[in-house]
């Protein structure tokens, strides 16, 4: 069954089971909810002080209450609907955007005792379960098949619509989506190669990922920070977050796929944006940085685990406001000469890399020879494909001097 590997499905399954996790599923909701809420003003309030401004300080303590406010502001707008769309995709779009990222963080392990072996595993009315939603066997690949999903949403959106401003940015919003998922991609598979569970196999559960890095042999450091680099860079790009916000691009296509949205279904499309914000954090928390894996100072290892879990969560989402707040953005075709020229070589090579590395472990083989042939390779690799770019810039010179 997908979700055996949580313990609380292996054996009988009777009320208190199915009861158990319904209130799982309800929390979860309850967190992805208040989540992204708090997200919207977290970043509105960091930004606000990266750049000397006070922010929203009216509604609430600390303008805590503001994005409550906003929303129910919005819900109040006038839903329109244009007269050449296609109805039904026009109104099922927005939920295609935000569902993926309440599935993905169901599966992200929240907390848990991750200590002395005991693999995030809590008892709850005499049942023992796990701190997260569900925890199927190819959790890591449900994971990226709900981010391919959201590119759905993006397009149905923008073709749906009837106008050609927003199919144009759907158009761009898929080709940048889809250009950073193989990055991603390769990224996380050098994660799953070096995340080895009792059998010495790389493990595709979540929870497995964690409970191989616990308590400090986090993946940022056991992959050689590459592949944590290539990941964020790659989750930024695929998040639409600035610097790579060309999907927005109010100078060439005024909103974008979102263009003829009002109401409460443009505010579904602003939410989902910071709800994937969240949820990618906590993938990289998961993936890279122990997820809520670490000491236990005192009291349960449960709780120690919510607490390391959103302290990380934290320091991943500040990076993500500061860099929005620092780095101006980029041009499109520079954005696409990153993912393809770049990151997804690079990330290929490195995980090839870390391959040859396992393969000449388990045969025994010299690992500084193997790193520096490895090295060798990668560095000869490089140097044909910039020969090759060099090759292709000076024949477009050429074809554009003879037309």
């Amino acid at each position: 069954m997908m979700l055996g590997v949580d313990p609380l499905l292996s054996g009988h399954i009777d009320f208190g089971v199915v009861l158990i996790v319904l209130v799982k599923a309800a929390i979860t909701l309850g967190i992805c909810l208040v989540a992204t809420m708090l997200m919207i003003w977290f970043e509105r309030k960091v930004v606000s002080d990266l750049q000397n401004r006070i922010g929203p300080n009216r509604a609430g303590p600390f303008g805590i209450l503001q994005t409550l406010a906003d929303g129910l502001k919005v819900i109040l707008k006038e839903d329109l609907v244009p007269e050449r769309s296609d109805r039904i995709v026009f109104r099922l779009a927005p939920v295609l955007t935000m569902v993926p990222a309440f599935i993905t963080f169901g599966l992200i392990p929240l907390g848990g005792d991750f200590s002395d072996g005991n693999g995030g595993v809590i008892e709850v009315f005499g049942h023992k379960t796990l701190m997260q939603l569900a925890n199927p066997d190819a959790g890591v690949l449900v994971i990226l098949a709900m981010s391919s999903i959201a590119v759905y949403g993006v397009m149905l959106a923008g073709w749906s619509s009837g106008s050609k401003y927003p199919l144009l940015g759907s158009v761009r919003a898929s080709a940048q989506m889809v250009s950073y998922e193989a990055a991603l991609g390769l990224s996380v598979l050098a994660v799953v190669l070096v995340s080895g569970n009792d059998t010495g196999i790389g493990t595709l559960t979540t929870n497995g990922i964690v409970n191989a890095q616990a308590p400090w042999g986090w993946n940022l450091w056991v992959t050689g920070l590459v592949p944590f680099v290539i990941f964020v860079v790659a989750a930024t790009a695929e998040l639409n977050r600035p610097p790579f916000d060309l999907v927005e691009a109010e100078q060439e296509l005024v909103g974008s796929f979102q263009t003829e949205y009002s109401g409460f279904r443009f505010a579904i499309f602003y939410l989902a944006e910071f709800l994937n914000a969240v949820t990618m954090g906590a993938i990289i928390v998961t993936l890279f940085l122990g997820g809520p894996a670490g000491p236990i100072l005192a009291g349960p290892g449960w709780l120690w685990g919510l607490v390391w879990f959103f302290v990380k969560l934290v320091a991943v989402l500040y990076a993500f406001v500061w860099t929005r707040a620092s780095v101006p953005r980029v041009r499109y075709d520079q954005l696409m000469d990153l993912g393809w020229k770049v990151l997804i070589p690079l990330a290929l090579g490195w995980m090839l890399l870390l391959v040859g590395i396992r393969v000449g472990s388990d045969a025994d083989w010299n690992p500084i020879l193997v790193v520096a042939v490895g090295s060798a390779a990668m560095a000869s690799c490089y140097g044909l494909l910039q020969l090759a770019f060099r090759a292709s810039r000076r024949n477009r010179e050429l074809e554009g001097v003879i037309d």
